[in-house]
């Protein structure tokens, strides 16, 4: 496993930008309030890269929107489309929440129920660091499996992280103003 190292809160591997800008591993989420850059950490948390990928291959993200939004906690999507409806997810994964990855500032994770191995489609980015959801201080002991992290486009995330939410079909900390994910594709060389 690569060193690992904190810089400007952002968890980041051994991979240079300066070598690899745009790795295997490189996206760009495309949203209605701009583009978020992610790199996904897929020697450390396998298992989560490749469903994300898979899932980004199959077109499914392309208009889901952020429908979870919690300013100074995270912001998650991927499951759900700008009229409420949840998509029909594949089968959940293994929880990689073991993989030493920690859920700071602009990090990525599997979101998931109170199953620890739950987790489809929905992921979130984390607008804080968020020490509880690492498996050595999550209540359960299982945690949140971080799998990559945004390496373009923090004020993006952050500009999501400030919008209005309020309550739609049942559901809290929806945004007023919907925020769609138009499209997520592999980041061009």
């Amino acid at each position: 496993m690569p060193q690992l190292s904190c810089r400007n809160s952002v968890l980041k591997t051994q991979r240079s930008p300066a070598t690899d800008p745009y790795g295997e591993s490189m996206y760009v989420i495309t949203t209605t309030l701009g583009n978020i850059h992610i790199e996904l950490f897929d020697k450390e948390a396998p298992i989560s890269s490749k469903n994300f990928a898979d899932y980004v291959s199959a077109g499914y993200y392309d208009g889901t929107i952020f429908h979870r939004v919690i300013d100074g906690f995270m912001i998650q999507g991927g499951g759900f489309t700008s009229d409420m409806k949840q998509k029909k997810p594949k089968a959940p994964i293994v929880n990689e929440g073991e993989n030493g990855l920690e859920n700071k500032k602009y990090t990525l994770a599997m979101a998931r129920t109170s199953v620890p191995d739950s987790a489809t489609s929905q992921f979130f980015i984390n607008v804080s660091d968020n020490k509880f959801l690492d498996r050595q201080h999550c209540q359960d002991r299982v945690g949140y499996a971080v799998f990559g992290q945004v390496v373009q486009g923090q004020d993006v995330v952050d500009k999501i992280a400030k919008v209005k939410t309020g309550t739609k079909q049942g559901h809290n900390d929806v945004p007023i103003e919907t925020v769609v994910m138009e499209k997520i594709e592999l980041a061009k060389k």
